[in-house]
């Protein structure tokens, strides 16, 4: 891997910090701004929707700029964003400062990822963005427990300001190291009408109701997971950030086990990981008020919805390879998708009095229909190249005579 990549790796692990830290402090943040768990738990939304939002608006309104330039603008902005949450002195400014920070998450997202697979070739797409997303990993790993420990020890701000300074090294980095880049010009030159056409492509469809149903499986769950840890599985407080880190782990040896296998296998490591998702969620709501169920099945949770993620990558890359950068965008508001329509899904039952364990068993209900989704675009995939195959049979029949006639 070029070390550029690396360093978006690094930054996108700021933006991960500060995208799945609340999971970590949303009970002491509750308890100041003087909201209940599932209007904190919307804060996680508001960041979501900002991301669904900022990527494809963003991506395609800095789609004439230099990459390197766009990639700076948003970082600083995103860092301004953390700052402001800090200083928030209402739930209502917290908002907005989610809101703001997640726009510019999203476009360094769609931008990042764009200039990550440009730097590879095609076989390496899944690597690439493996190191994007193993960003996301180590901030559940380090990033997000140590939010939860400043939550817990030195107030739920101290975290923002622990991300903002986070962002300042991202920025650096991207200033050192990331290669300035040219706008193309000519026939090469990116145009927004031609990158729209992606959508006409059911697979490019499918492919992001899949990522986005794979994300809202997970949030549902993981959103309220620190409540579900204390209040359901009977474990201290204290203990949520170990647990967090667990997940972390499972997270990261996922991105690894997917970022090795994809590229060869992209069906199967997504059905398969879907798949062991769903799994895993059902365990996890029959064996809620277990302690050891629940850390083990964090940690495998972790593993299972992260391999995934290289693969779900790369195939919306491969699909829509005629436009890169809205490309890395659609992808991005799949995924952020899933992020607004799972916790929002997981508070409306914990809001209807199911409990805690209810949370999993709609993360398994969406979970399978990601693998319903999933095996529809396997069979078109398999569909379009056996009718590639049976056209380029019958134009290899054709040639002899044609180039007779043609004498």
């Amino acid at each position: 891997m070029p070390l550029a990549v690396y360093v978006l790796g690094l930054s996108v692990f700021a933006l991960g910090t500060s995208e799945f830290m609340l999971s970590g402090i949303l009970q002491p943040l509750a308890r100041d701004m003087g909201v209940s768990i599932p209007q904190a738990g919307l804060l996680v939304s508001a960041f979501a929707i900002g991301m669904v939002v900022g990527a494809p608006v963003l991506a395609g309104a800095t789609l004439q700029l230099p990459r390197r330039t766009t990639l700076i603008g948003l970082l600083t902005v995103f860092g301004l964003g953390q700052v402001a949450g800090a200083v928030a002195p209402s739930y209502g400014v917290l908002f907005v400062s989610r809101v703001v920070s997640a726009l510019a998450c999203a476009g360094f997202w769609a931008v990042g990822a764009a200039v990550a697979v440009s730097l590879v070739p095609v076989t390496a797409r899944a690597r690439a963005m493996a190191v994007m997303v193993g960003g996301l990993s180590i901030a559940n790993i380090a990033g997000v427990p140590a939010g939860a420990l400043l939550g817990q020890h030195a107030g739920w701000r101290s975290a923002f300001w622990a991300v903002a300074v986070l962002s300042a090294i991202g920025l650096i980095g991207v200033i050192a190291l990331v290669p300035r880049t040219a706008v193309p010009t000519g026939d090469e030159r990116p145009a927004l009408r031609r990158e729209l056409s992606i959508y006409r492509d059911k697979q490019v469809w499918l492919a992001l109701v899949g990522t986005a149903l794979n994300g809202a499986a997970v949030f549902a769950l993981f959103s309220y997971l620190a409540p579900l840890l204390t209040d359901t599985a009977g474990l201290s407080e204290s203990s949520v950030p170990t647990v967090l880190a667990l997940f972390g782990v499972g997270a990261l040896i996922g991105t690894f086990v997917g970022g090795r296998i994809a590229d060869a296998h992209p069906f199967g490591t997504i059905l398969g990981g879907i798949g062991a998702s769903a799994t895993v969620l059902t365990l996890l709501a029959l064996t809620a008020h277990s302690p050891v169920a629940a850390v083990t099945l964090s940690l495998l949770l972790g593993v299972t919805a992260f391999t995934t993620a290289p693969a779900l990558n790369a195939r919306m890359f491969n699909v829509a390879h005629a436009a890169p950068t809205l490309a890395g965008a659609t992808t991005t508001s799949a995924f952020n998708m899933g992020n607004t329509v799972g916790p929002w899904l997981g508070g409306l039952v914990i809001g209807a009095g199911w409990g805690y364990p209810a949370v999993a068993w709609t993360g398994a209900l969406l979970a399978a229909l990601g693998v319903v989704t999933t095996v529809v675009a396997l069979r078109l995939h398999r569909a379009r190249s056996a009718s590639r195959l049976v056209a380029s049979s019958e134009d290899a029949r054709r040639a002899p005579v044609e180039a007779s006639d043609r004498v």
